[in-house]
């Protein structure tokens, strides 16, 4: 790796022997250069602003200004840093509260020297997303808002077989997908049994209903009234609390409130139900990204496949879709080349099963904030980080016709108009 893409590295720790050990850990990866180090979180946020580093190793527990803290001030000052926070301190609310701040992963004290290169490694290539015309001109102090693009992705998780974790998914996702520099929203578009609130822990106060009620005169004071703010800064809309208030909205309405939505955010998570109505199909129409979700079982796989027929049927474009399996389990006996071979479709990512997602569920605690480092949490965050890459600008080739454009903007022509005859 050439020096300009080395991975810079400040160890932040009030003691000295700790930096040293960390520091023996990380001397034999090439890839790896420590660029600074600080005893104290003031010292730490001085070396981040002169240094800026790509990954901060954080200890929580400094005498003058706790890691926190401290991670709270470089997230602000070097957007693009990814903080690493190192504690003997394993509580549910050290965590909670590292995330809130804005670090990027936990780690125990004293780690392997494997989990340490493979969380920075990780914390690396986030880091290198965040290094953008948008946030390295962006003025001091400017808000989240000027790095956010002037048009988000909507990305809409969807199972055609209930019970096969999409809203699991869709909140852990839209977690994994938020930070500062690049606002995620999520919505429960489930609108008449929507479990969001339940998985995030949230009281619906209010509901998207309102929002699309309202969709032809959304304003961003409005919007922000209406969401429900997640202690870790991702905003959610809920489903409304009586299943007939479900009735009162159209799919024209959906469709207007996600366009202007994908406006004010760089990413909309939309969490949807299985049946195909047409407001699903609406929710198609205008998303980036249709993710799929199937289990490693007949029932699902059945319906996996008539879903891709379907798409095939109405001409829509299959790199539209995100094929993912969900609760992967060598058990089974059914594997992701198994399922490939059935349905023609490449399986883009594999989410274990683990039977912490549901105690992560029951406490309204999604598993990338409860245990970031587990196998599944991190399956979560390179689904993103496809999904990110998915969203990069293609380079044309020289000698491509713009017939390839013509016939994929006529691929976009509305589901509701292919499906219907229209």
């Amino acid at each position: 790796m050439p020096p300009s893409q080395k991975i810079n590295v400040l160890i932040v720790d009030d003691s000295a022997e700790f930096r040293e050990n960390i520091k023996k850990l990380l001397q034999f990866e090439s890839d790896i250069e420590i660029v600074g180090t600080a005893k104290t979180g003031r010292e730490a946020v001085a070396v981040a602003k002169e240094k800026r580093p790509n990954v901060v190793l954080m200890d929580i527990n400094m005498p003058d200004m706790d890691g926190i803290t401290a991670t709270e001030l470089i997230v602000k000052d070097v957007p693009s840093a990814q903080i690493v926070i190192l504690s003997v301190q394993s509580d549910a609310d050290y965590f909670r509260r590292a995330m809130i701040a804005g670090a990027r992963d936990f780690l125990n004290k004293p780690p392997s020297g494997d989990e340490l290169v493979s969380t920075i490694r990780r914390a690396y290539e986030i880091s290198k997303s965040r290094i953008t015309p948008a946030t390295s001109q962006a003025a001091p102090g400017a808000g989240a808002q000027s790095a956010v693009a002037s048009e988000g992705k909507i990305i809409t998780v969807y199972s055609a077989k209930g019970g096969v974790g999409c809203t699991m998914l869709a909140t852990n996702l839209a977690l994994a997908l938020h930070s500062e520099e690049t606002r995620a929203i999520l919505i429960d578009c489930n609108l008449q049994f929507g479990d969001l609130a339940v998985f995030l822990n949230l009281k619906t106060q209010r509901s998207v209903i309102e929002i699309l009620e309202r969709a032809e005169e959304l304003d961003q004071d409005f919007i922000a009234s209406v969401t429900m703010p997640h202690n870790s800064g991702l905003k959610v809309l809920l489903a409304p609390s009586s299943p007939e208030q479900a009735d009162v909205v159209t799919a024209a309405q959906v469709k207007k409130a996600l366009e202007v939505l994908r406006h004010q955010f760089a990413y909309v998570v939309v969490d949807t139900s299985s049946a195909l109505t047409d407001i699903i199909l609406s929710i198609f129409d205008v998303s980036d990204k249709i993710v799929l979700v199937t289990t490693p079982d007949i029932p699902a796989i059945k319906d996996a496949r008539i879903f891709f027929d379907l798409v095939e049927a109405l001409n829509y474009p299959r790199d539209r879709v995100m094929f993912v399996l969900n609760r992967v389990d060598k058990r089974g006996g059914i594997s992701a080349a198994n399922i490939q071979e059935s349905i023609k479709h490449e399986v883009a990512a594999q989410i274990p099963l683990d039977d912490r997602v549901l105690y992560s569920i029951n406490n309204g605690v999604p598993i990338v904030v409860s245990g970031r480092n587990f196998p599944i949490a991190q399956a979560i965050y390179d689904m993103a980080g496809k999904l990110k890459a998915s969203f990069a600008p293609v380079v044309e080739k020289e000698g491509v016709s713009s017939a390839t454009a013509t016939v994929d903007e006529k691929s976009k022509k509305p589901l509701q108009r292919r499906l219907f005859g229209g």
